[in-house]
């Protein structure tokens, strides 16, 4: 039986890249989604020399036609069954004296882009009766945490939160949407003195996207184990 094609946004690097290996290795085409295109190729072009099915896509989650336009060449491929919105951004600085651009970037790198390309791509996985949808959050979107980071990354992420509770109510139990975070890990984000490493972040992402029909939906995960929201 073929597997499901997945799409995975900000994977060019860090944790994105991982879920995009782990899913290609088990035998899932991977869509590899990037803003930067080059960078996107160059990891695709690697992947795909050790006998990997993996596209690289052109994808800026905070922009809507960058969003159209990738979503219409994925569907040029073939039906996507997993989407992993792992796309972010961190920014520093004080919510109340911040540029209004970083805080208008956090919310649709995290929250608009996100609810797009679930838009745009759940229709066609509840009409096939199967989709698995994986929102890549953060501790610092919990509240049980505190909502921590600097500036909107936090709230940002709480948002996302909520989003994923609200999809898995609309989509029902054949689409599952779940949120998770990676933990502390070392990428370019979470810097060299984080003490996971990218496949360990990766992980969690990897089991939710492969979860069978009787898994959790609308849930919070952290090392394959639900966490508080």
């Amino acid at each position: 039986m073929a597997k499901d094609r997945a799409l995975v946004t900000g994977a060019n690097r860090g944790i994105g890249l991982a879920i995009v290996e782990r899913l290609a290795r088990e035998g899932h085409p991977t869509l590899l989604c990037a803003r930067d295109l080059s960078a996107g190729e160059a990891e695709a072009v690697r992947l795909r020399g050790q006998g990997l099915d993996v596209t690289a896509l052109a994808l800026d989650v905070a922009r809507p036609a960058s969003i159209a336009a990738a979503v219409a060449a994925a569907r040029k491929i073939g039906p996507v069954g997993i989407l992993v919105n792992n796309a972010g951004v961190l920014s520093e600085g004080n919510l109340l004296d911040m540029p209004q651009a970083d805080i208008d970037d956090a919310l649709a790198v995290h929250v608009a882009g996100p609810l797009a390309l679930v838009r745009a791509l759940a229709p066609d996985m509840a009409a096939r009766g199967r989709g698995r949808i994986v929102n890549m959050s953060s501790g610092w979107g919990a509240f049980a945490q505190g909502l921590g980071g600097p500036g909107p990354y936090g709230f940002t992420k709480a948002a996302l939160n909520a989003l994923t509770v609200a999809l898995a109510r609309d989509l029902g139990p054949k689409v599952k949407v779940n949120a998770m975070s990676p933990g502390w890990v070392r990428t370019r984000m979470g810097g060299a003195g984080a003490p996971r490493t990218t496949e360990q972040g990766a992980d969690t992402a990897y089991w939710l996207a492969t979860l069978p029909d009787d898994g959790p939906t609308g849930g919070f995960f952290q090392d394959r184990k639900p966490i508080a929201w």
